[in-house]
């Protein structure tokens, strides 16, 4: 670790005073090879080391990551062109440097894109970066580095290191060229880097950035007036595509009892339909959870519910660990609208469904508002405008990313741009120009083209 930032101080010395054509030019040039060369090993990586079926590795190693590139090139042109006027006799501008140290990016396994992004948004601005990525994200994130290398990144700028959290947390906090960290991650990890990092402050040369996206449990709200099919469409997809594991997921759902039945139907025909195994088999929708912990994790919440008294299992609930870590996909119903699986985030294949009074509907978004205390995605499902209108205004705090007639996932860069506050994080927006502010430190510089040579003023003068 302690050479990682060795290497990244050192390179900084060079990567700092890099022209902004020659680190745009290494950024889109990893995405062309990514687009093309290296796309199946890109999508072959994220798939056998993060079990991902084809289609959601495509939509995340390949599609994002080459977004995430290019979308931020351009963003970062846009930010440099942002000049202020200059008055007569003056130039005035504005210089974006990188900040002073090096940045720290801690990476999940759930998105190849979001490894990639966390580290390159940061690097692009002319920062250098120790990046740490999941233990079980190791496969695509050296696939990322490989393509770099290739691109031209200079060594020393991005230091991908295959550490535990205690050693980076260790090395990093506590040396005063650290200038920030780009975090995704808990809630419960990023609340003690926070804690740390404000512990520490005085041995910093300044203040860090410190941007984070963290955990969700992330609500649909169906209006009586909803469409059953889209409502049961919308949760299967939104609940359960790659295994629920990601913090957008629909996790619980809110819906109208005059449409109870026939969404609970077509949840549990959905469910029993789904084909599970490999991801070698692209014909299976659902495939392993990412490892043992995670595993036992689920399963512990499962077999809780199945000891409530005001839970019903719907469909699903079967664990199995012989040949893999397979949950299979499960729809709890509770009468208990804070029920543990209503509150917690569980980051599986686990969708808890409460059934409200059709006309309470007004009443029941105060309860999706409250229940939570994450606010990172949420959708509402109505054909009533009214309803629409009236939810997008009462939960306008509850998601950082609202949905109308959609599932709550499947973000994309320059579209909609993703973070969410409350418990889930800094809401600062990866896939905007909004991120990329933070790892830039502006410096004003005017220039006077006649500077005065007498400290005093006209109205000084005698008569």
């Amino acid at each position: 670790m302690t050479q990682a930032v060795e290497a990244a101080l050192e390179a900084r010395k060079s990567w700092s005073k890099t022209s902004w054509e020659n680190r745009a030019n290494i950024f889109l040039r990893a995405a062309d090879l990514m687009a093309t060369k290296y796309r199946p090993y890109m999508n072959g990586t994220t798939m056998l080391g993060q079990s991902k079926n084809a289609y959601q590795a495509e939509i995340d190693s390949a599609c994002e990551l080459i977004d995430f590139l290019r979308f931020n090139v351009h963003f970062l042109s846009e930010i440099y062109k942002q000049q202020p006027i200059s008055g007569p006799g003056m130039h005035n501008r504005m210089e974006y440097r990188p900040l002073e140290g090096f940045v720290l990016a801690v990476t999940p396994f759930n998105f190849t894109a979001i490894g990639g992004n966390l580290p390159t948004s940061a690097a692009l601005c002319g920062n250098v970066v120790v990046w740490k990525c999941a233990n079980t994200q190791i496969y695509s994130a050296q696939m990322i580095m490989r393509i770099l290398k290739e691109a031209g990144l200079p060594d020393g700028v991005i230091n991908l290191v295959y550490v535990d959290g205690p050693t980076v947390g260790k090395v990093c906090f506590n040396h005063p060229d650290f200038a920030g960290v780009h975090f995704t991650g808990s809630t419960g990890v990023f609340n003690n880097m926070w804690e740390t990092i404000g512990k520490n402050m005085a041995m910093y040369k300044s203040y860090p950035r410190i941007v984070g996206e963290t955990g969700g449990k992330d609500f649909v709200i169906a209006h009586k007036t909803a469409d059953p099919d889209v409502v049961a469409t919308a949760l299967l997809r939104g609940a359960f595509e790659f295994q629920g594991q990601k913090c957008s997921a629909a996790s619980r759902a809110y819906i109208p009892s005059n449409l109870a039945e026939e969404i609970k139907k077509r949840l549990v025909a959905g469910v029993k339909s789904f084909k599970m195994g490999s991801v070698e088999d692209f014909t299976n929708f659902i495939n392993a959870v990412i490892d043992e912990k995670s595993f036992n994790n689920i399963q512990r919440y499962i077999e809780n519910a199945k000891k409530d008294p005001k839970a019903e299992i719907w469909v699903g609930g079967k664990c199995d660990k012989k040949e893999g870590y397979f949950v299979q996909p499960t729809i709890i119903a509770t009468n208990n609208p804070k029920s543990v699986t209503m509150c917690e985030e569980i980051f599986g294949p686990v969708l808890t469904v409460y059934v409200y009074p059709a006309n309470s509907f007004e009443k029941t978004l105060e309860l999706v508002d409250s229940t939570s205390p994450y606010a990172l995605t949420g959708s509402v499902i109505a054909l009533d405008r009214a309803a629409i209108e009236l939810a997008t205004d009462r939960l306008r705090n509850a998601a950082g990313n609202f949905y109308i007639n959609d599932k709550p996932t499947g973000a994309v860069v320059g579209q909609q741009p993703f973070g969410g506050a409350r418990g889930s994080g800094t809401n600062d927006k990866a896939g905007s120009i909004l991120n990329l502010y933070r790892w830039l430190s502006a410096r004003t510089i005017k220039e006077t083209f006649n500077p005065p040579v007498d400290y005093r003023y006209s109205h000084m003068v005698e008569k």
